[in-house]
């Protein structure tokens, strides 16, 4: 079967929600400070709605095997430009991983960005993720700013 990346509809959210619990569920040994229990970090059907995001999907027939989203966002005023492309709900399902899906999605945000006319496209990754820092590093992407924290 063919891969094919296609905008998200608003009758997958059903796999969207359990694509988003995967992206929890990967996440929370690298943050401490995720809350127990399920909770949403994305609005999906708002962002599938919305003209300002794009939400994509990669489907093999009818399976959807993977996930990403591109949305625009007000840069900082400090910032030399006036828009950014935040890039979020990468996903792939664990059994398809390898297998350059994730660079399909990412380069089909990143095309409907420069539709948009913004040229600057960011996400965040957790510094101890190193598989998903190679993969973003291999799509162009570079480190800008590390965030550091500590409980007091």
């Amino acid at each position: 079967m063919e891969l094919k990346i296609r905008q998200a509809q608003e009758n997958e959210i059903d796999v969207l929600l359990e694509f988003e619990q995967g992206i929890v569920a990967a996440e929370r040994p690298y943050d401490e400070t995720l809350k127990e229990g399920e909770f949403h970090y994305y609005d999906l059907l708002e962002l599938i709605k919305s003209a300002e995001a794009e939400v994509l999907v990669a489907a093999i027939g009818d399976q959807i095997v993977g996930s990403g989203y591109a949305k625009i966002v007000d840069a900082k005023p400090y910032q030399k430009y006036a828009k950014y492309v935040h890039l979020g709900f990468m996903y792939v399902r664990p059994e398809y991983r390898g297998q350059g899906i994730n660079k399909l999605i990412l380069e089909a945000l990143t095309s409907w960005a420069k539709e948009q006319k913004i040229s600057e496209v960011r996400l965040q990754v957790y510094d101890q993720n190193e598989s998903a820092k190679k993969a973003y590093s291999k799509a162009g992407f570079k480190p800008n700013l590390l965030e550091m924290r500590i409980e007091i």
